[in-house]
C-alpha cells in the first residue's frame, strides 16, 4: 500500500516540474530548456548508410548512384569498407549544392 503512494507522489511532483517549466516560458513559446536540448534532434554525428542515401535525399537509387559518380567530393566516410555519409554535412553539402 505504502508502495503505491510513492509511485503517485512520484507523478504529482514530476508533473508540477512540467507544469511549472511549462509556465515559467509561458509567454516565450521560442525559449528552451535542458530538457528539450536533451531530446532534439542532434544529427551531427549521425551516420546513414550508403543504400539509404537516397531516402535522405528525396530521389531515387539510381539518381543517387549517379549524383555520388558525378560529385566524388560528396561528404563521406568508409568503415570497414563500406560507405557512411554524415547526415549533417551531407545536409550542408546540397544545400550548397543547390545554391
Amino acid at each position: 500500500m505504502e508502495f503505491d503512494y510513492f509511485w503517485i507522489a512520484l507523478g504529482i511532483a514530476a508533473a508540477g516540474y512540467f507544469i511549472g517549466n511549462g509556465l515559467k516560458n509561458f509567454n516565450n513559446p521560442d525559449a528552451t530548456d535542458g530538457l528539450s536540448e536533451f531530446f532534439s534532434d542532434d544529427d551531427e554525428h549521425e551516420l546513414i548508410k550508403e543504400n539509404e542515401v537516397h531516402y535522405f535525399m528525396g530521389i531515387s537509387k539510381e539518381d543517387a548512384k549517379s549524383l555520388i559518380q558525378e560529385y566524388p567530393d560528396i561528404p563521406h566516410i568508409t568503415i570497414n569498407n563500406k560507405i557512411y555519409y554524415p547526415k549533417a554535412k551531407l545536409r550542408q553539402w546540397l544545400s550548397d549544392l543547390g545554391a
